[in-house]
């Protein structure tokens, strides 16, 4: 089942743990009783893999000011391969 969070006016943000077909009701407050909407929040990132974290970071830290960049990042040094097959020459050039 999901985890959903709730604030309450008094005693502020806790989780519950409930089904889907219960998300958008009000839950009652452990602490006070009182009826608390729910509150949106990131995703449980924690059970992804490191590397798929690290680009998450990395594409969330240059959201306000990515990097410029010189060159297509990743291109090969080596000479494209031409082709004598007549067919190619009428294909589009980038």
């Amino acid at each position: 089942m999901p985890t959903y969070g709730y604030k309450c006016g008094d005693c502020g943000p806790f989780t519950l743990v409930r089904p889907m077909a219960e998300a958008q009701s009000l839950a009652d407050c452990p602490g006070c009783g009182d009826a608390a909407g729910r509150v949106f929040g990131s995703p449980a990132l924690r059970a992804l893999d490191t590397d798929v974290r690290r680009a998450h970071d990395a594409s969330e830290r240059s959201a306000e000011a990515p990097q410029i960049v010189s060159s297509v990042p990743g291109r090969s040094r080596r000479a494209t391969p031409i082709t004598s097959d007549p067919r190619h020459a009428r294909l589009p050039r980038p």
